[in-house]
């Protein structure tokens, strides 16, 4: 039976990833702080037998070490997430997403030396491009960021950190690791409290609030279900051609934030207004942006077998039904 860890396992991503691992046979641990994660995104597997759930953070270099000394693989989750809480909390996101990297790749590298190799999978994000200019990004174009005054770039260049010093473990020290640049994962589970489009424009629909549009609305972004990016991450741990590469995950249909607004109005009730704000007014005076992010999926798709199997239309459906069914359960709660 192979043994897993999934750090951020009570995270969005990484419940859904830890349900999979589980199904597959494995003996998952997964340690969380639950800062943004919840214990109950494992409601439905909490109890199972091959599950060992840690309430902790990734940057306590005892707990560290002492869940990789028997493991097979690891799968990397936790990260600071959001928009919001990245232009709120430059500090803790720098932290949070270089520290823990760091201990797990040491710890990992002095297991190797011990003559027990284990991989690990490094969550990435599209965010590492910054605001290169091109449609379309395959992984070997140049990251482009704005000025060190500007905290927007803080996550982008963190997360291009963890890309860097894992990818030189491999170099260095052979030390087999596969990198994913996840692209606007959605899907039930996902919080719209730190910015996350897709759940807050939903919030506000069911709500009966007017969806509110940063800018013109006319940023071009993809969004992926999370069944579809957590089957593509498993699948990259499989064959060896994969380590020491970066791989673009999520889909590469094209949607405006805009039209993604009225999709979801149109699901939930075609009268609700869209309002627009600036940038500015949703974060900071320093705030940017980039206009496009989408992937170049050639390179997953030569490596393994990778299908966007959910439309965008049916995943707004599934957080609708999602966030209906959890206002309904919260409800019942609080009338018993």
């Amino acid at each position: 039976m192979k043994h897993s860890l999934v750090t951020g396992g009570a995270g969005f991503i990484g419940s859904h990833l830890t349900e999979v691992l589980l199904a597959r046979g494995d003996r998952v641990s997964v340690v969380d702080d639950e800062s943004t994660g919840s214990i109950d995104n494992l409601a439905a597997v909490i109890d199972h037998p091959n599950l060992n759930y840690t309430k902790d953070s990734v940057a306590d270099e005892q707990i560290v070490r002492q869940m990789l000394t028997n493991v097979d693989e690891v799968y990397h989750m936790a990260a600071a997430v959001g928009v919001q809480l990245i232009a709120q909390s430059p500090i803790h996101t720098i932290e949070t997403n270089i520290y823990p990297t760091e201990l797990i790749l040491r710890y990992l590298d002095e297991e190797r030396a011990k003559g027990r190799t284990v991989k690990l999978f490094l969550a990435s994000t599209s965010e590492v491009f910054g605001k290169n200019p091109k449609e379309r990004w395959d992984e070997d174009d140049s990251l482009v960021y704005g000025p060190t005054t500007r905290g927007r770039w803080a996550y982008g260049t963190s997360k291009a950190i963890d890309e860097f010093l894992a990818l030189a473990y491999w170099r260095e020290r052979k030390l087999p690791v596969v990198v994913g640049r996840m692209y606007n994962v959605i899907g039930p589970r996902q919080k719209g409290a730190y910015g996350m489009v897709v759940p807050r424009f939903v919030d506000a629909a069911l709500a009966g609030e007017p969806l509110v549009v940063h800018d013109d609305g006319q940023q071009v972004r993809c969004f992926a279900h999370v069944s579809d990016v957590v089957r593509a991450i498993v699948a990259l741990m499989q064959p060896d051609v994969a380590i020491g590469q970066v791989f673009n995950i999520g889909s590469d249909y094209a949607v405006s934030i805009l039209d993604l607004a009225k999709r979801v109005t149109a699901a939930v009730d075609p009268t609700l207004p869209i309002e627009f704000i600036s940038y500015a007014e949703a974060y900071s005076e320093d705030f940017e942006d980039c206009r496009h992010r989408l992937p170049d999926l050639t390179r997953i798709r030569k490596t393994i077998d990778f299908q966007i199997n959910y439309e965008l239309d049916d995943i707004i459906r599934e957080v609708i039904d999602w966030k209906r069914q959890q206002k309904k359960t919260e409800a019942e709660k609080n009338a018993s």
